[in-house]
């Protein structure tokens, strides 16, 4: 593998891709499970056909025409999806969020057709250089990836675009905190500092920088970013803001027969109202601060202790939302919609049940979209029927895998990552109808996202910041977009 060493910034040449670098070790030894497989190559007009039997009253032209969108924004997405259902047995995929700067292809079986680069090619190939095809208004200069976290995965696009362009890819590290970063924009042009002191432009950069990346990448750019920071402005790293798209959205879809499948959310929620708020909910809740990520500023709450103990800590952020928690059926939120409770895993040998999402992954191509790849986590506690005095629900209903260290560095729990292949998606009960519906709902939060950053640039396709300010009325989240601009 060819690697210069730039300061801190490495260029990888065209053939230095090497899967094992790639992948969890346990993910490029693994064999992918039929139905995922087979999940996976399923043509769009087969995935309306099937959704529309089960779902009669859905408009199947508009369906079809949904899975055929090509996003402006937002076009590569990751939602977070949990398997619900009610005591009358009405089951639901729904949405947690969606993220703007999704992982998942390290912990991805290979599937056949997809050779040795995988979902970092379909993805690449697909995507990014769909998106330079057009060449006007293109600025000279090199190829780059922008990352703050999850080198495995980063640098794996990295290489892989090296390959598909035939060019030198800069590799660039963009921490929020670094005081004298190899990243820069001047003019609204991408430069990278080379090992000689110089700036180099950048023509097109693909961005995983996940921690407030409106603090040092503008609004506007002239260096061509996949994705842009409005789709993050605009739902996909902004919670309050996606609520308000999914609740737009819905409103659009509804006539069609479709529904974007959200908790039940209260927005622009100042601390002191989060007691009044989980109180209307039968004192359970999920509170979480809006801008955070990889599981940060997530807190469940299902007795006083656990609020009294969120109520102690302080917050940089003003605003927050309140979602309903959906539990065991004895501890979860009570709704206008009833009362959901995970599904959950298929009972080990010892009887125990976990919680687990569902990440999926998908693409906006010229052709429509289409999804990458799939993979589960699950909580570390198995989920229980009473709750005892002492037990922290988190430890029950939260799976994120990531936490991040005191140094700053991120870790990652692969032990609860359950992948999908023969081993382990049989753990999780689900069949090609959920995924399906998982892939329609996360279709249905793209879209919605696409559509909220697209009603927030005017005609002359400027961002509309008072119009931000009325969504989302935060002034500490304010200061920051305008400072990095």
């Amino acid at each position: 593998m060819k690697v210069v060493t730039t300061h801190k910034v490495r260029v990888f040449q065209p053939g230095s891709f090497e899967a094992e670098d790639h992948w969890y070790e346990k993910a490029l030894n693994a064999t992918i499970h039929p139905m995922i497989q087979f999940f996976l190559t399923l043509d769009s007009q087969r995935i309306v056909d099937r959704y529309c039997h089960l779902h009669p009253r859905v408009d199947r032209e508009f369906l079809q025409s949904i899975l055929e969108t090509n996003t402006k924004f937002f076009r590569w997405a990751g939602a977070d999806l949990i398997n619900v259902t009610t005591a009358g047995g009405n089951k639901q995929m729904i949405i947690i969020e969606n993220n703007s700067c999704p992982s998942g292809q390290k912990s991805m079986p290979l599937a056949v057709e997809h050779k040795e680069q995988g979902g970092y090619r379909r993805l690449i190939e697909g995507t990014f250089k769909s998106m330079l095809d057009n060449k006007r208004g293109l600025v000279d200069g090199v190829l780059a990836v922008l990352y703050d976290k999850n080198p495995m995965e980063t640098s794996g696009y990295a290489k892989v675009i090296a390959d598909v362009f035939q060019e030198p890819v800069y590799f660039m590290p963009f921490f929020k905190d670094d005081p004298d970063p190899p990243a820069r924009f001047t003019d609204g042009i991408l430069e990278v500092r080379d090992d000689r002191g110089g700036w180099t432009p950048v023509r097109a950069a693909f961005r995983y920088v996940t921690q407030k990346p409106w603090t040092r990448i503008p609004l506007h750019t002239k260096t061509r970013i996949l994705n842009p920071i409005a789709s993050c402005l605009a739902g996909g790293r902004n919670k309050m803001v996606a609520a308000k798209a999914y609740d737009l959205y819905n409103a659009e879809i509804q006539s069609f027969g479709l529904e974007l499948n959200i908790p039940a959310t209260i927005w622009d929620v100042s601390k002191n109202e989060v007691p009044l708020w989980i109180n209307k909910m039968g004192g359970q809740a999920v509170v979480k601060v809006p801008y955070s990520n990889a599981g940060q500023g997530v807190y469940t709450i299902v007795n006083r202790s656990e609020l009294n103990a969120f109520m102690q800590l302080d917050f940089e952020y003003d605003k927050f939302i309140v979602q309903s928690l959906i539990g065991n059926y004895h501890w979860s939120s009570k709704t206008s919609k009833g009362k959901f409770y995970h599904v959950g895993t298929i009972p080990n040998l010892k009887g125990r049940t976990y919680v687990f999402d569902l990440r999926m992954m998908i693409q906006s191509t010229d052709d429509g979209m289409r999804p990458i790849c799939v993979y589960s986590r699950r909580a570390p506690n198995p989920l229980v029927e009473t709750l005892e005095t002492g037990v922290r629900s988190w430890d029950m209903l939260g799976t994120n895998l990531s936490s991040r260290q005191q140094d700053g560095t991120w870790t990652t729990d692969t032990s609860r990552l359950l992948m999908m292949d023969r081993r382990d998606f049989h753990k999780l009960g689900l069949g090609l109808d959920d995924l399906i519906e998982a892939y329609i709902q996360t279709i249905l939060s793209t879209i919605a996202i696409d559509r909220m950053a697209e009603k927030m640039h005017n005609s002359k396709g400027r961002f509309r910041m008072k119009l931000f300010e009325s969504l989302n009325n935060d002034p500490v989240l304010i200061k920051e977009i305008l400072e990095g601009q």
